[in-house]
């Protein structure tokens, strides 16, 4: 469809061109003082001609430009008057600069100058000898400068919108893998705490082993539906995606895992902004998976404070064992969530000898 526009458009061009060439180049000519020769039929055939060329400004500007240049040398060889032809040479030197690099452009452009100076030597209808160069050399030398400009303008505009789609991609990459990552690596992680449960009372109380096999079963269901959602709200379906409305389930979670946790709400709960609500459940979750996975003492405090423009999180465990998420994508990949929302994030030891994570989301001032 594209293709056939561009056709459309420069015949178009060119017919207009054309009839241009030929009415201006008649009333030129009723005006002349200077013509070596009267216009005839050879010359207005000569300007149609050169006209109708145009057609192919945009998909051989090579070959458009050197016959332009060469049918309007003969024009002006011949001792017709100046007049609108110059006007088909103006337009296929700037398509040539415009549609081709510099390493193809100006041998071709040079070629044209060439073969249009011609009639500078010729004639004496101009400017004679070299005093008539610079007048016909600007024939050539502007359009060639603007559609070089123009050239270089557009391909910086496209290589921005390049550079904008690649940097999309691969922050949609890094979204769908943050989201993989607290998804699996909970799932997993309860699910390993929860084998080691039942691999340790197996032998001597079956009973227990079977209370946490049947746990690790929900949890591994919660998470492949987790998991599901996840990929479903990746490619833009109606499936909603998981927020503090599942709090209860993860904590349940949790504390099947072996983690003892406490929920403070502070504030009266609301609906939240779809990201924010999302951040939010995933920064609880990966916290209480990181406590899960490095506390020795495993408990956990989590406070939701639904403040008048944020919502602000806290996890707070006893500091034992490792302090840090691993090397992978958990703190850092909290923390590139909060920023991306424009909040603040913080985690680490505090002096009370507790490993705190806090995060504040903007909501935009929702009461």
């Amino acid at each position: 469809m594209s293709t056939l526009r561009s056709w459309s458009s420069d015949a178009a061009l060119a017919v207009a061109i054309t009839l241009v060439g030929l009415v201006g180049t008649t009333i030129a000519n009723r005006w002349s003082e200077t013509a070596l020769r009267p216009l005839d039929a050879l010359g207005l055939a000569l300007v149609a001609a050169a006209g109708l060329s145009l057609v192919l400004r945009r998909w051989q500007p090579e070959i458009t430009a050197g016959a332009v240049a060469l049918l309007t040398s003969a024009y002006l060889v011949l001792g017709y008057t100046y007049g609108p032809i110059l006007l088909s040479l103006l337009v296929a030197v700037y398509s040539l600069a415009r549609h081709r690099p510099l390493a193809t452009s100006v041998p071709v452009a040079l070629g044209v100058l060439a073969v249009l100076l011609v009639h500078v030597f010729t004639t004496s209808s101009g400017l004679p000898g070299l005093l008539g160069v610079i007048p016909g050399s600007a024939w050539v030398a502007v359009p060639f400068a603007v559609g070089s400009v123009v050239r270089v303008q557009r391909e910086a505009v496209a290589r921005d919108r390049a550079e904008q789609l690649r940097q999309r991609l691969d922050d949609e990459r890094l979204r769908i893998a943050q989201e993989v990552h607290d998804v699996v690596g909970h799932g997993l992680a309860a699910i390993k705490m929860q084998a080691d449960v039942a691999l340790h009372v197996l032998a001597k109380k079956p009973e227990q082993a079977e209370v946490a096999l049947e746990a690790i079963s929900r949890t591994s269901s919660d998470a492949l539906d987790e998991l599901r959602a996840t990929l479903a709200v990746v490619r833009r379906s109606s499936a909603q995606a998981p927020g503090l409305a599942r709090l209860d389930d993860l904590l349940q979670r949790m504390r099947e895992a072996g983690v003892s946790v406490e929920l403070s709400t502070v504030g009266e709960a609301r609906q939240l902004p779809p990201v924010v609500d999302l951040t939010s459940y995933r920064i609880l979750q990966e916290s209480l998976t990181n406590v899960l996975r490095h506390s020795g003492d495993k408990r956990a405090e989590v406070t939701v404070e639904y403040a008048a423009d944020a919502v602000v999180l806290t996890v707070a465990n006893p500091l034992s064992g490792s302090t840090g998420g691993g090397g992978g994508l958990g703190l850092p990949g909290m923390r590139q969530r909060v920023a991306s929302l424009g909040g603040e994030f913080e985690a680490g030891p505090t002096a009370d000898r507790r490993f705190t994570v806090h995060a504040r989301l903007p909501t935009g001032g929702t009461p």
